[in-house]
């Protein structure tokens, strides 16, 4: 029996973040309905209500970004974040030694980079640590509260969510929160509030908080040059969407390889050096979890080839090369051996599925 991409899970983004961009690309004038043709999203998916698929959320994100010239990433700001900003944050802290170093860096990154009007702060006590905003030390203290007060509940949340997920990612597991608060009353979909942070949540705080244990702070960045490439390829997917079994070896290796397979990936020998294990005892633990290097090698680079499917305006051989396969023969071959079919098999069932759907 084949085995299909119809049996990968498929993560989805809630419509209200799709209808949050759209405002901003409407509010400057610009041609709402041709964004979303682009991007394969039609008005009636969207009228739904239903969730978005999570590729084409971030390829309209990546599209929105472009078109609006600010990668704020629907965040609090006060202002247009320049294009490369978020890139050079990243570089600006990859080599931190922990992730408290790599959160009060981007503190001070914020301090000097045109856009934004707050910056992410930390505060550390004891057994706990927690993190929130506050205004640029060149403004006044109710510039933060201003903000606030003219932005939508979605808005502060996705800016504690992004953050969440990209300290989650820079460490290779999820930051478990304790609690988080919330400036603004509980909402009717406070369900979802839950299930996204995963944790205890209060609304009409004083601000806008994620409380976590300390110890997270001390964790090294597992994240290399090599793999932020990757991740800056698919921003802001990642940002949306959290590490699964962030607990797992398994995951921290899937951190570690990132997301860029034109590069030669890292031997079994380096992974264990990055984090700080011996050979065998990478190989005991994952047989615990009953897997392997390199079956997480094979399945990451079986996904990656699937998500570049996917995508219609990639050649087969651009994807090869993507790949880093040298020889589009040789994709042919590890594309078939990973999914039954060959590259050309898959875009034509992918297609037919598409279009030869029953009517509802």
């Amino acid at each position: 029996m084949r085995e299909s991409a119809a049996n990968d899970r498929t993560i989805t983004i809630p419509a209200g973040f799709v209808g949050y961009l759209l405002r901003q690309v409407d509010k400057q004038g610009y041609d709402v309905e041709s964004l979303l043709a682009s991007v394969d999203i039609s008005r009636e998916e969207l009228d739904s209500g239903n969730e978005i698929s999570a590729r084409k959320f971030g390829q309209l994100y990546q599209r929105v970004i472009w078109v609006l010239q600010d990668e704020s990433f629907g965040m609090l700001s006060g202002g247009k974040v320049p294009n490369g900003t978020f890139r050079m944050m990243c570089y600006a802290i990859i080599h931190c030694k922990n992730l408290e170093k790599a959160i009060r860096r981007c503190s001070d990154f914020y301090e000097v980079c045109r856009g934004s009007i707050i910056k992410p702060v930390l505060l550390r006590r004891g057994r706990y640590a927690k993190f929130s905003f506050q205004p640029l030390a060149s403004l006044p203290e109710n510039a933060l509260g201003d903000l606030v007060r003219d932005e939508t509940p979605l808005v502060i949340r996705t800016s504690l969510s992004v953050w969440h997920h990209f300290l989650s990612w820079l460490v290779g597991r999820r930051v478990e929160l304790k609690a988080v608060y919330f400036s603004f009353p509980e909402p009717v979909d406070v369900d979802h509030y839950r299930q996204l942070f995963q944790a205890e949540v209060k609304f009409s705080q004083h601000d806008n908080v994620m409380v976590f244990s300390s110890t997270y702070l001390d964790l090294p960045l597992v994240q290399t040059e090599e793999t932020l490439r990757g991740f800056l390829k698919t921003a802001p997917f990642q940002l949306h969407v959290m590490v699964d079994d962030e607990k797992s070896l398994k995951s921290q290796i899937i951190a570690i390889l990132g997301k860029d397979f034109s590069r030669e990936l890292p031997s079994a020998e380096e992974v264990a050096v990055k984090l700080n294990m011996s050979i065998s005892t990478l190989r005991r633990r994952l047989m615990e979890e009953s897997t392997s290097y390199q079956k997480i090698k094979d399945d990451c680079r079986k996904e990656a080839a699937i998500n570049y499917m996917n995508s219609p305006h990639l050649s087969i051989n651009d994807i090869a090369l993507l790949m880093g396969f040298d020889e589009p023969s040789a994709f042919f071959r590890s594309f078939k051996k990973w999914t039954g079919m060959t590259p050309g098999e898959y875009r034509q069932r992918v297609r037919w599925q598409e279009f030869d759907k029953p009517a509802l």
